[in-house]
């Protein structure tokens, strides 16, 4: 992998990540941009103690731009747009509406293939590896900013989810805090260490090994499995069978193995609704261990979460009453049912 950092126009760092040693990246982005002023800051509800990122200049942001005026494709034929380059592997760069910035964390775009037509399924697994060997690089240069905490690197894909851009992206959160949803698991994991003298991560993913209804496919050095309790329809988790607390201590195995198994899942979830269904929208997110002291969070696992707001054909999974008022999921699809067709669609 070769990576090199430029600059756009507005001060906004740009970096590309090569599959070739020999690529160059001297493009100079000729556009007239103002720096970005950004009003992003974090307030904490007293009540329930999460913080709450508000950001009013993201009522700008570009929103469904037609094809030949996305921002994430190549600049090409007269067209500026975020990528000076004419062509690219990975592009990583600085989010122009970031939700966090500053003071208060940072937000990157993580551009996957120039082709827009594509999905992260259509990759091969020398591109997958390479947005692998990206995501890892940014967590460890994220780790090192002042005041970062915990570095989230997610894909959001489909208009049912709320995607703006079609173009295959994903992005990377620096929180300057803990998020809610990592402290609760940490506080799990606590409890559990100190009643039975076991990592929960580890008893987790034993038992879903042990009774195998759930598991969907499994590899030498990865597991996927519909959790017991999913609170989507359609809900895997990805763990490494080597517990590591981020995507820098994984290994050179699991990292060769990895695109095999994610693209497959990816593309198991593109059938789930059988033939001439639209691509399936889903959120596929990272989950990483906080950053902190040397011994900080030293029992929590790595995993990958993918679920989908679809859960039948035509229908989506809205967040109702119980779950937007109360954080009480139900779920319409058995774990196991889920964990079946996810089986039956398996690449021949």
């Amino acid at each position: 992998m070769k990576k090199t950092s430029t600059r756009l126009a507005d001060g906004r760092e740009l970096l590309y990540y090569d599959s070739r040693d020999d690529a160059v990246r001297d493009a100079v982005d000729p556009r007239p941009l103002d720096p970005v002023a950004t009003t992003s800051q974090i307030r904490c509800d007293p009540l329930l103690g999460d913080r709450v990122a508000v950001a009013s200049h993201r009522q700008a942001r570009t929103y469904h731009p037609p094809a030949d005026e996305c921002p994430l494709c190549p600049s090409r034929d007269g067209r500026h747009s975020e990528i000076p380059a004419a062509s690219y592997d990975v592009a990583v760069f600085e989010n122009r509406f970031p939700s966090l910035a500053g003071d208060a964390g940072r937000c990157e775009v993580v551009c996957f293939t120039s082709d827009h037509d594509a999905s992260f399924a259509d990759l091969t697994e020398e591109q997958a590896g390479l947005v692998l060997e990206a995501w890892t690089d940014r967590t460890a240069e994220l780790a090192g900013l002042p005041g970062v905490r915990q570095v989230f690197c997610f894909e959001n894909r489909g208009a049912e989810i709320g995607v703006t851009l079609g173009h295959p992206h994903g992005q990377i959160y620096a929180y300057p805090f803990v998020t809610p949803r990592t402290d609760l698991m940490l506080r799990s994991v606590a409890a559990h260490l100190a009643r039975t003298g076991r990592n929960l991560f580890d008893d987790v993913v034993a038992r879903e090994r042990a009774e195998g209804a759930r598991v969907v496919l499994e590899g030498e050095h990865w597991v996927a499995f519909v959790p017991y309790a999913a609170h989507w329809p359609y809900e895997v988790h990805l763990y490494p069978k080597r517990r590591v607390r981020d995507l820098r201590e994984l290994g050179d195995a699991a990292r060769t193995e990895f695109p095999q198994v994610y693209l497959e899942l990816l593309r198991r979830f593109d059938r789930i609704f059988g033939p001439g269904e639209p691509p399936t929208p889903y959120i596929s997110a990272w989950h990483q261990a906080p950053f902190g002291p040397s011994d900080f969070a030293p029992e929590f696992a790595l995993h990958l979460e993918l679920f989908t707001v679809r859960r039948t054909s035509g229908k989506l999974k809205f967040l109702a009453g119980s779950e937007s008022g109360m954080n009480v999921f139900i779920n319409d699809v058995p774990p196991e049912t889920a964990a079946a067709r996810l089986r039956e669609v398996a690449s021949e």
